[in-house]
C-alpha cells in the first residue's frame, strides 16, 4: 500500500493564487509605452534644439563680434545682449514641447480606437484609471522635466562654442560667463516649466484628452469648436466675455487677472517665479478640480467607448 499517495481532493481543492502587480508598477510601465509609442515627444523637442545649434554655429563669430562689442556697454546692456539667444533657445523649446503635447493629447486616446489597438490593450490587466492617468502624466510631468533637460543642455553646449570661439579669437571669457548667469536661468525655467506648463495648463491638457476619447474623427477640430460656441453664445445673449478672458487668462495670463478668481499669475519665463503666490491661487485649484472632472469623463469614455 502506497502511503506517500496524495487524496487527488486535497489536490483538487488547491488553488493557484492569482500573481498580482502593484498599481504603481502598472503606471510605471504604462507610462513607458506612452514613450514607446510616441517617439516624437522627445524626438521634436530634441531636433529643434539640434537645429537651433546648428544655426547658432554657423552665427559664432557674428555673436562674437557682438560679445566684444557689449564689453564697452555698461552692466545691464551687456547682460541683455549676452542673454539673447539662450532666452530665444529656451523660448522656442518651450513652444516646440507646447505645441507637441497638444498634438499628443489629441490623439492620445484617438489612435488607439482608430488604428483598434485598444482591443490588445484592453485585454491586459491594466484598468482604464491606469491608462489614462498614464497619458496625463506626459503633458504634466513628463514633458516639463525632458524640456527642461534639453533646454539646459543646448544652453550650456552654446555656452561651451561661445567660449571656444572668444577664445580662438584671443578674446575674453570672463564677460561672457559672470553676465549670463545660467543658473538662476535655470531656476526660473524649471519653475516656470513645472508650475505653468505642468500644473497651470493641466485643464488644456485633461479637456484634450477628453475630446480625443470622444471624437471619431477631426478631434482638432472638436477640441476648438466648443470652446468657440460657449464664447458666442455668451457675448449673443449676455453681452459678455467672461469665457473668453478666462481662457486667454488661462493660455498666457492677462493684466487684469482672471476674471472669475481676481488672482493673477505671471507667466513670464523670464521674471521670477513665486512658487506660493501660485500654490495658494484659487485659480491653480479650480483649474486642477476641472482637470479631474475631464479625466474621469476620459475613463468613462475609454470604457464604454467602442472602436472606430
Amino acid at each position: 500500500m502506497n502511503t506517500n499517495a496524495v487524496p487527488e481532493s486535497a489536490v483538487d481543492s488547491r488553488e493557484v493564487a492569482p500573481a498580482t502587480i502593484q498599481t504603481t508598477r502598472l503606471l510605471y510601465w504604462s507610462v513607458r509605452r506612452e514613450l514607446w509609442e510616441n517617439r516624437s515627444i522627445y524626438v521634436a523637442p530634441l531636433a529643434v534644439a539640434a537645429l537651433f545649434l546648428v544655426g547658432f554655429t554657423l552665427s559664432m563669430f557674428r555673436q562674437a563680434d557682438k560679445i566684444a562689442a557689449a564689453l564697452a556697454l555698461n552692466a545691464v546692456p551687456q547682460q541683455k545682449l549676452i542673454q539673447e539667444p539662450y532666452t530665444f533657445a529656451a523660448l522656442l523649446l518651450m513652444f516646440t514641447t507646447f505645441i507637441v503635447t497638444a498634438f499628443y493629447c489629441l490623439d492620445a486616446l484617438h489612435g488607439e480606437r482608430r488604428d483598434r489597438s485598444i482591443l490588445f490593450w484592453k485585454s491586459l490587466p491594466v484598468s482604464d484609471l491606469t491608462t489614462v492617468l498614464s497619458k496625463a502624466i506626459i503633458p504634466v510631468v513628463v514633458m516639463p522635466l525632458l524640456t527642461f533637460a534639453v533646454t539646459v543642455a543646448t544652453q550650456w553646449i552654446m555656452l561651451l562654442l561661445s567660449s571656444v570661439v572668444l577664445m580662438a579669437r584671443g578674446l575674453s571669457v570672463a564677460t561672457l560667463w559672470t553676465h549670463l548667469s545660467l543658473f538662476p536661468m535655470s531656476v526660473m525655467l524649471f519653475n516656470h516649466l513645472l508650475f505653468i506648463h505642468g500644473l497651470w495648463y493641466a485643464p488644456i491638457y485633461c479637456w484634450l484628452l477628453l475630446v480625443s476619447g470622444w471624437s471619431r474623427r477631426a478631434a482638432f477640430l472638436w477640441a476648438g469648436l466648443p470652446l468657440l460656441a460657449i464664447g458666442v453664445f455668451e457675448k449673443l445673449v449676455f453681452n459678455s466675455s467672461h469665457f473668453a478672458a478666462m481662457l486667454k487668462y488661462r493660455l498666457g495670463g492677462d493684466s487684469q487677472g482672471d476674471p472669475f478668481t481676481g488672482g493673477r499669475i505671471s507667466m513670464d519665463p523670464l521674471k521670477m517665479f513665486n512658487p506660493v503666490e501660485f500654490v495658494t491661487s484659487p485659480g491653480l485649484w479650480i483649474g486642477l478640480m476641472v482637470a479631474a472632472v475631464f479625466l474621469a469623463a476620459a475613463v468613462r469614455l475609454r470604457r464604454n467607448r467602442q472602436p472606430n
